[in-house]
């Protein structure tokens, strides 16, 4: 029986998808649930399973097509699959591209596959270290970066001269955003062309938070099987911050202030394919160790492809981290409609004037860009110290004051 694989129902707030890749041809076996095609929103990936098992008859939409929900994407053909046909001689094979024949590979996930084909990497000179020497995004990531050595050298191939008049091997790459890409840079714009951005700073001595790390980190982690970060101690005085100047934690729509009785605090995490900002919600009433495991859970799942939009939604503030990159200091843009977003840095030890006295110290440069139509700089300022008061005393995060 012939069944049609269709576009998914797609979130309220997303009119349409692009189908970026098919992981299967016509004639290929798929197995129920084995995902068969990636769908780029503006915001996230989403995969199609395969409804049965059987065998793919018909691709009717090619990579690249914009779909809308409930479009046909393709038909099965349910039922035992038919045997698949022999692999070429070698002869035939050698004349395939190594790319096009190594990523086509069931033994790469989704994700590896879509990064390999991006870059136009033989993932056959990459080694990898997942179970039976499978690759994961990092091994790839890595040997991209230059930080991996190849697993085998193929045999070069003859030198051929540069055409007359030809740059010998220079040249360039024209490749298009995708639509994330796009969704990004067009938010960026509108932040920056419809609120009043201005940004203010401050320091933090970060040596009671560093303690408190070093003294019970291993009890945190046998405890609660996470590790104790920086960022719940961050996440936490943020709320009390946000608590105390509630207008930060606002935003505008229209002519009026929309102010908000929840911390919904969104954590940037970086991706191969860029921001994403999943949201904490009632971070107010979360521990320590909910914060961290939250974290990790969404850092994982935003680097595999697997977030979903109402994860990305409804934060009311953003925190985001440019220390782990090495930035030393920056001016974080606003993520609309929000009306201020948290940076922090590197941390850097500094000698610095301790009760009279000269002290090395871990210190980290803090910023607050903030919209000025409906923040002032006093609250802004404020804001920030009220930030360093809470990290640099945490005992003031149990008691809240």
């Amino acid at each position: 029986m012939s069944i049609e694989v269709k576009v998914p129902q797609l979130p309220e707030s997303v009119t349409d998808a692009t189908l970026v890749s098919w992981h299967k041809a016509v004639g290929d076996a798929v197995s129920r649930d084995e995902n068969l095609v990636d769908l780029e929103t503006d915001k996230v990936v989403l995969e199609v399973p395969s409804p049965v098992s059987g065998t793919l008859k018909e691709i009717r939409i090619e990579d690249g097509t914009t779909v809308t929900s409930g479009e046909v994407l393709a038909v099965l053909e349910e039922g035992e699959a038919a045997p698949a046909e022999e692999p070429p001689t070698t002869a035939a094979a050698g004349t395939a591209s190594p790319v096009a024949a190594q990523t086509s590979d069931s033994r790469l996930s989704p994700a590896v596959r879509r990064l390999v084909e991006q870059h136009g990497v033989d993932p056959s000179r990459i080694k990898g270290s997942g179970r039976d020497g499978r690759l994961t995004k990092s091994d790839v990531m890595d040997f991209i970066a230059g930080k991996q050595e190849t697993a085998a050298e193929p045999a070069p191939a003859p030198a051929v001269a540069p055409a007359p008049g030809s740059l010998g091997g220079r040249g360039e790459r024209r490749v298009p955003m995708t639509r994330l890409r796009s969704r990004i840079a067009e938010r960026m714009v509108e932040a920056q062309a419809t609120a009043a951005m201005l940004t203010s700073f401050n320091e933090v001595d970060l040596f009671e938070v560093m303690r408190l790390r070093k003294e019970y980190r291993d009890k945190f982690e046998k405890d609660y099987g996470v590790r104790i970060g920086f960022m719940s101690f961050f996440v936490k005085a943020a709320v009390e911050a946000l608590k105390a100047f509630p207008v930060v934690n606002a935003s505008v729509e229209g002519s009026d202030i929309v102010y908000h009785d929840h911390h919904d605090i969104g954590i940037a995490v970086s991706t191969e394919r860029g921001l994403m900002v999943p949201v904490l919600r009632n971070t107010d009433a979360m521990s320590f160790a909910d914060i961290e495991t939250s974290i990790v859970d969404y850092a994982t799942r935003a680097r595999e492809g697997q977030i979903g939009i109402d994860d990305l939604t409804g934060g009311t503030f953003t925190i985001t981290n440019g220390g782990v990159f090495g930035s030393l200091m920056s001016t974080p843009i606003i993520n609309p409609p929000q009306s201020a977003i948290l940076g922090m840095h590197k941390i850097q030890e500094r000698p610095m004037v301790v009760d009279g006295e000269i002290k090395v110290r871990p210190m980290m440069y803090i910023a607050l860009t903030y919209d000025h139509r409906i923040i002032d700089g006093r609250e802004a300022v404020q804001f920030l110290v009220k930030i360093k008061d809470s990290l640099e005393d945490p005992a003031r995060l149990l008691l809240r004051v």
